[in-house]
């Protein structure tokens, strides 16, 4: 089995991790690379970039290059329609005949489960955007949100940073009140985009706009709220709010076998915004007791893996091989909801 070769992606809209794993589970490296959304790089430079951090991750774990992978899976943002996935890997086959001589294609929520829940669950992912997929035990599959900073992103650091201004925004034009005094968070925006005037930032929102940078305000605003910034802190609780709502939009699919479970319905958190837990807590625990009465109980988790991983055993199972797994080892329980006591 060592002579077998399995390669995964995580492909997310700021960044990409490449693992490949021989078939006796063991993970033989790890490479970083650049983001892999088709929907902004376009279908062609999506492919080249996929191609070399494979090579790279080839090259590192000391595999011939010439050498196709037995299978790569590849669990990437924006990868949710399935006539898209075919293309590229028909494409990837075409084009790149030595990658790999398998692919699975699909969305990274898929692969966020798939590295931590053998049996199904929801994934949450809060990083520069927001995507919610549930898994039921008997395959079925229903979601919430994914839809990018136009028509989404809710709760995510996109949104977050995007709210901060605003607020800003709505004050200096008298057309709202904000709830928490705004110097510390305006003091913030300036020094983030280095402008000194709204109209400055008009360039970042439109003309020159990039949705990693521009969420790139939000690692600021996490230190803000450390810091004890009122305003920042209420900004992370209505994100906490928002994220709590895709859980709630989606319970009504879940299957009673989730709701059953020891740890209750297993939420895996997948992205950045979760590393600021603390101040999300407050918004997502007051808007599951509004909306979600009847939830006894719900476990989230975060990965101590790369959901790459999860994209290698999507990868074992299309092509039938028993890769060992634990996935106990790939996840950590870091807050645990209970209606009765919480």
């Amino acid at each position: 089995m060592a002579n077998i070769i399995l390669g995964g992606i995580e492909g997310g809209t700021t960044h990409s991790n490449v693992v490949l794993y021989n078939g006796n589970g063991e993970k033989l490296v790890q490479v970083a690379g650049p983001h892999t959304n088709h929907w902004v790089l376009g279908m062609e430079e999506c492919q080249k970039r996929i191609n070399k951090m494979v090579e790279q991750a080839k090259y590192e774990a000391n595999v011939p290059l010439q050498k196709p992978l037995n299978a790569l899976g590849m669990s990437l943002s924006g990868c949710e329609q399935e006539e898209t996935n075919e293309q590229l890997k028909e494409e990837l086959q075409k084009n790149f005949p030595n990658l790999s001589s398998n692919y699975v294609v699909c969305s990274d929520t898929v692969g966020s489960i798939a590295a931590a829940l053998e049996n199904g669950g929801i994934v949450l992912i809060a990083g520069t955007g927001s995507n919610c997929l549930l898994h039921n035990p008997d395959g079925s599959v229903h979601r919430c949100g994914g839809w990018g900073h136009i028509m989404g992103d809710e709760g995510a650091a996109w949104w977050i940073s995007h709210k901060a201004i605003k607020v800003c925004f709505d004050e200096q034009d008298n057309f709202a009140q904000p709830p928490h005094p705004t110097k510390v968070v305006w003091k913030v925006i300036l020094e983030h985009y280095d402008i000194k005037n709204r109209f400055d930032l008009l360039d970042h929102c439109y003309s020159r706009f990039d949705k990693s940078h521009f969420a790139g305000l939000c690692k600021l605003l996490a230190k803000a709220a450390i810091q004890g910034d009122k305003l920042s802190q209420w900004l992370f609780s209505e994100a906490g709010r928002l994220l709590a709502r895709h859980v709630t939009a989606v319970l009504p699919q879940v299957d009673s076998k989730l709701l059953s479970e020891a740890r209750g319905l297993p939420v895996v958190c997948v992205g950045s915004v979760w590393l600021s837990w603390e101040y999300l807590k407050p918004g997502f625990i007051a808007q599951l007791k509004e909306t979600a009465p009847k939830l006894q109980k719900l476990s989230l988790l975060r990965l101590t893996t790369s959901m790459a991983t999860g994209a290698v055993y999507l990868a074992a199972k299309d092509i039938n091989v028993d890769l060992p797994r634990n996935y106990t080892d790939n996840y950590k329980i870091f807050f645990t909801y209970d209606h009765d006591q919480t």
